[in-house]
């Protein structure tokens, strides 16, 4: 079983629960429509790769991206709860990189099909610790940052989620229930790119913490 770490403590961890399309220049500059509902996606715990560890691009891919995001730490069971009480389920935070495999994914949604196998490769989910939510005074004001082989490629705010962490919490537990060890990723800015065998990612959120990896 898969552990995270908060505040000294190994959480185990149950299912990763993804939002796409949930900052609006990152829509525009994939070419997608905005959604009417949040788009949901899951990668399982196997996706985990701990910050210094080595991303591994599945041979059935030749295009894997980078997308910084803000994850959150459920604390406890949330089945249909109001926005107004979604914090009240939050154990913390941390940095994650939702990597994609965007060729598959293409042929996926064209063919109108899943995208699982685009999404939750091992080592598809580099994550850092966490921290405990009382450590971030406003989740809604934090930068996200990432660079590549020391370029900026992502640099951005989550204050520009189009659906707020409260309102995201909320709508996934209509859909499913969140337990104690589930891990919310939040989705991305734009800025995402391609990345290569060789390269250095390193992730930042301000209050939250960094993350650095390699692909292998």
């Amino acid at each position: 079983m898969r552990k995270v770490k908060l505040d000294g403590r190994e959480i185990p961890v149950g299912k990763i629960v993804c939002i796409g399309r949930n900052y609006s220049e990152h829509i525009k500059e994939l070419g997608n429509q905005p959604p009417d509902k949040p788009v949901i996606f899951m990668k399982p715990a196997s996706a985990i790769l701990a910050s210094g560890g080595t991303v591994i691009i599945p041979a059935y891919s030749n295009e894997c991206h980078h997308e910084i995001e803000l994850a959150v730490l459920i604390g406890k069971e949330a089945r249909n709860i109001p926005a107004d009480q979604a914090f009240s389920h939050v154990a913390g935070y941390a940095v994650a990189l939702d990597l994609t495999l965007r060729d598959v994914q293409n042929v996926q949604k064209a063919k109108g099909l899943p995208w699982e196998i685009a999404k939750a490769f091992g080592t598809s989910c580099p994550l850092s610790d966490f921290v405990t939510k009382d450590r971030v005074s406003n989740p809604q004001q934090l930068r996200l940052k990432l660079t590549v082989n020391g370029e900026v490629r992502q640099d951005g705010n989550t204050e520009d989620m189009m659906l707020p962490i409260a309102e995201l919490i909320s709508a996934v537990s209509e859909y499913f229930t969140l337990e104690e060890g589930d891990i919310l990723l939040t989705g991305t800015p734009s800025g995402v790119g391609r990345i290569c065998s060789g390269d250095r990612l390193e992730a930042s959120i301000e209050q939250v913490g960094s993350l650095t990896v390699t692909v292998g």
